[in-house]
């Protein structure tokens, strides 16, 4: 079997098992992101370093949910250089607190973490900090990662520990999977893939239950499309007051 089958492989476990392990989870995310979207609430994501691609995978894409609003961090994101830095500035107490101070976050509303490892101290500051306003915080995590570690909070805690509800992307310790040689470091990491297959389901399904009670939820319709660009217009106007990433 070659790396290639090889990793096509180990994702598909771990797929297999979010599908196994996951959905009554999966569920009750999407009927309380659906029933706070109706009752006026808002819904955040924030990630730092490569977790900040699931901010990025909900926000401002064909097909997604207008109502997802991404919380992006200076410093925390790899599009800026160094990269390196953003390893240093998510162990950084005191950022978290910040970065909420820029949102009009209410009580209520609802917050989506993504942390592989769920310890360093941005994002469990970021679910402290949360908690203490009132929002209700998911977890998108690895369990088995995160029991691994210790957290580098001054709480002691990691994000899964301090959320409401708790999404496994059921990844291993150290996120990557195929030993190739004598490397001292497995190749091919899979958080993402898990990630993204988690969280495009659950806004799928967050639609659904939206449309079955008679609710038209704002999609992006790909701008590549003729009419994209001005059915998107007409929506974002429509739910300008929602929405705090244009």
């Amino acid at each position: 079997m070659s790396k290639i089958e090889e990793y096509f492989s180990e994702v598909k476990k771990i797929l297999q098992k979010i599908e196994e392990t996951q959905i009554e989870t999966m569920e009750k995310v999407a009927n309380l992101i659906a029933e706070r979207i109706i009752t006026g609430n808002n819904i955040f994501i924030f990630g730092a370093s490569h977790s900040a691609m699931m901010a990025e995978e909900l926000t401002y894409r064909a097909g997604g949910l207008m109502l997802i609003n991404p919380i992006f961090a200076p410093g925390l994101a790899l599009s800026e250089r160094p990269v390196n830095r953003t390893s240093k500035l998510e162990r950084l107490e005191g950022f978290a607190k910040i970065l909420l101070d820029s949102f009009p976050i209410k009580k209520d509303d609802v917050l989506i973490i993504a942390s592989v490892s769920g310890r360093n101290a941005v994002p469990v500051e970021m679910a402290l900090e949360a908690k203490e306003r009132g929002l209700t915080v998911i977890a998108l995590t690895s369990l088995e990662y995160s029991r691994s570690v210790t957290s580098r909070h001054k709480s002691g805690k990691k994000v899964y520990e301090i959320a409401d509800i708790i999404l496994d992307d059921c990844c291993p310790k150290g996120d990557a999977v195929l030993q190739i040689g004598n490397l001292p470091q497995k190749v091919a990491p899979t958080s993402t893939i898990a990630g993204v297959y988690i969280l495009n389901a659950i806004v799928a399904r967050v639609v659904e239950i939206l449309v079955e009670k008679g609710i038209e939820p704002p999609i992006y319709l790909s701008g590549n499309l003729d009419g994209g660009d001005e059915y998107n217009a007409r929506k974002l106007q429509e739910y300008k007051d929602r929405i705090f990433y244009m």
